[in-house]
């Protein structure tokens, strides 16, 4: 299959990842009222982009990048370094439980779909690897290129959450997709900007936080019912 195809195949919702679960905290936003729009959703998703989208392309293009280009003597330990510094950077203990739920559900479909690829590096911590390094491992094993792998990965970041705006809000699909292609240069800088970064240490890799998602996050956890995951 080539590159370009693999590239759109990853970065498709329907790619078994269980991305289709999760709001990317839009459920919470919509219920404290502070997306309620077409024109507060796009600063939703702008926000997601330079916080967690940044921050998870980068990640990704990390763990390319250890895959890749380190000896298989020092692999474990940059991807657990990696892995421990990623943790650090989520300060909400449920948005790293949703982080390591959706590594697991991705590394069971790169299992499936590239079942001579070797995932015996990513780190065996409890709960199993964040999303972004199994992401990272997966786009090594389609041959995609560290700047692909950052563009799938902020990719993702605003795919789903605008998918859910459509059940939450009751927008109108075309008009969703019309806001994605608005962000999709904001989208590319995001992932080229993580590509970039991914040359420095794991300690020094970006760190923007994003406080109100995070207590929102903690909110939603504790919710009877919600029509997400996360």
């Amino acid at each position: 299959m080539a590159t370009s195809s693999l590239l759109l195949l990853l970065a498709d919702g329907r790619f078994p990842a269980g991305a289709h679960a999760h709001s990317g905290g839009l459920e919470a936003a919509v219920a404290s009222g502070r997306v309620t729009d077409l024109a507060t959703l796009e600063a939703f998703l702008a926000g997601r982009l330079a916080t967690a989208g940044l921050v998870g392309a980068a990640f990704a293009a990390a763990a390319h990048r250890a895959v890749t280009s380190a000896g298989s003597a020092v692999r474990g330990s940059t991807l657990a370094l990696l892995d421990a510094e990623l943790d650090a950077r989520t300060a909400a203990p449920a948005l790293r439980t949703v982080s390591r739920r959706q590594g697991r559900a991705l590394l069971r479909a790169g299992r499936a779909i590239w079942p001579q690829a070797s995932f015996d590096d990513l780190p065996s911590t409890p709960g199993g690897p964040h999303q972004p390094l199994v992401l990272g491992l997966l786009c090594a094993a389609a041959d995609l290129s560290r700047a692909e792998t950052a563009t799938v990965a902020a990719h993702w970041t605003v795919t789903g959450a605008a998918s859910a705006a459509v059940r939450l809000l009751g927008l109108d699909p075309y008009q969703v997709q019309a806001l994605l292609v608005g962000l999709a240069d904001l989208c590319d800088g995001t992932a080229a900007e993580a590509a970039r970064a991914a040359d420095d240490p794991p300690e020094r890799l970006p760190a923007a936080a994003a406080p109100l998602a995070d207590i929102h996050a903690e909110a939603h956890a504790t919710w009877e019912v919600r029509l997400f995951a996360s």
